[in-house]
């Protein structure tokens, strides 16, 4: 299927998109290169071929959520520059 000039400027007037002489002609051949390679994919036979996410099957790759010590209050707030009542300190939404 091929995309001509006119076809890739209604869907740069749909999305708002201002293309140069140049960008048109590219779009129109990078379009048109693409549903060539949908119509090649939809001529395959995909019968019972399960539908992917990934093309490596994936294995939970997180640790285990497991409970275990907080750090100390005192340890965490030990490097900030304006603690105050065991809590951060930060300005005010107002102030920025």
């Amino acid at each position: 299927m091929v995309i001509d000039r006119e076809q890739v400027l209604h869907v740069a007037r749909l999305a708002r998109l201002e293309l140069s002489e140049d960008e048109l002609e590219t779009m129109a051949g990078e379009l048109s290169g693409i549903l060539e390679h949908v119509d090649r994919i939809s001529a395959l036979d995909l019968d019972g071929v399960e539908p992917t996410a990934h093309v490596v099957a994936l294995d939970n790759v997180l640790r285990p959520d497991e409970p275990e010590a907080s750090l100390e209050r005192e340890r965490a707030l030990a490097p900030a520059p304006d603690a105050e009542d065991g809590a951060f300190r930060a300005p005010s939404p107002q102030a920025r």
